[in-house]
């Protein structure tokens, strides 16, 4: 396929309406499912060539994005999957385990997760030194997602920043590892915030906080291992901190490493165009995205929440 995808994008709110700005940016032709007013003053917004009302008068495309509230996620895409087109789904996977496990079942290799954080050129510059050794055997990652309140109100903030980190984790280490412990925050409504523990024995380990119900806004990574450590501290940064040595080293200097901050949303969209023409498919699979759900799940049972 040579010429421009035509993308079905499913909703068009609040991040819908970035993600066919981008889409569009990259050439793609699409037409938006857009059933309410906002959402359809959204699409004419920013550019849709045709907007539709329901999946049901959605013409032939050459995939799909599903933007649609997470707690919709498995129904839209289980509503899409007779189309036989590849498609690109916010994250979570969905909000229900079975509804994940049931979806990694019927959609291999068709079903893939849009983990924004897996494009950020920082996120993927730790991935190397973690797979190179650079800077020794890797220890462990601690990873905090903090902020005040949440604007998606369809899941509680534990559903919409925990699959942030733990697809860091994937992209980071190779791998989700099991859950140790999990407890939810003090400070706030439970369901407003966690601190988790991953990790086997031997291995690496994983702590992660989140929360929103915290007044400093953080979003930062860091990959400790045995020779040094190596931080994002913000998620609009252009450099990683570079630490070498051990915390015994007290004159050990700090090395910025830069990189090219392009957006991942972009980024993100740009690979799923890219599979759309005959390239490799985008990163998490629809099974790396049920493992998310099912991790997510764990920790909220370890921490006293719902499922």
């Amino acid at each position: 396929m040579n010429e421009a995808p035509h993308v079905g994008l499913i909703g068009c709110g609040g991040w819908g309406k970035l993600i066919l700005r981008d889409l569009k940016a990259l050439g793609a032709t699409v037409t938006c499912v857009a059933p309410g007013e906002t959402s359809r003053a959204n699409a004419r917004a920013h550019g849709a060539d045709v907007i539709v009302s329901s999946v049901a008068e959605l013409p032939a495309v050459d995939g799909a994005v599903v933007a649609t509230p997470s707690d919709s996620h498995g129904e839209v895409l289980l509503g899409l999957l007779p189309r036989n087109v590849p498609l690109f789904v916010e994250k979570p996977l969905t909000s229900d385990l079975a509804s994940a496990q049931r979806l990694a079942t019927m959609a291999s290799g068709r079903i893939f997760v849009m983990d924004k954080w897996r494009y950020h050129a920082g996120i993927d510059r730790i991935a190397r030194y973690a797979r190179s050794g650079e800077i020794g055997d890797v220890l462990g990652l601690r990873l905090f997602r903090l902020g005040w309140s949440m604007t998606h109100n369809e899941v509680d903030p534990i559903w919409n920043l925990l699959p942030h980190d733990l697809s860091i984790c994937l992209h980071i280490l190779g791998e989700v590892p099991p859950v140790d412990a999990a407890f939810s925050d003090a400070l706030g409504p439970a369901s407003s915030g966690l601190v988790a523990m991953l990790g086997r024995r031997g291995g690496p380990r994983v702590v992660i906080e989140t929360s929103a119900h915290h007044p400093v806004n953080r979003r930062s990574v860091i990959l400790a291992c045995t020779a040094g450590t190596v931080t994002l501290n913000g998620s609009l940064d252009d450099h990683l901190i570079l630490r070498q040595g051990t915390p015994d080293d007290l004159d050990a200097p700090e090395i910025k490493v830069f990189f090219e901050n392009e957006m991942p949303l972009k980024a993100e969209l740009a690979a799923f165009l890219r599979h759309l023409r005959g390239g490799p498919a985008p990163m998490s699979s629809v099974e790396e995205g049920a493992l998310v759900v099912e991790r997510v799940c764990e920790i909220r049972r370890m921490a006293g929440l719902l499922a």
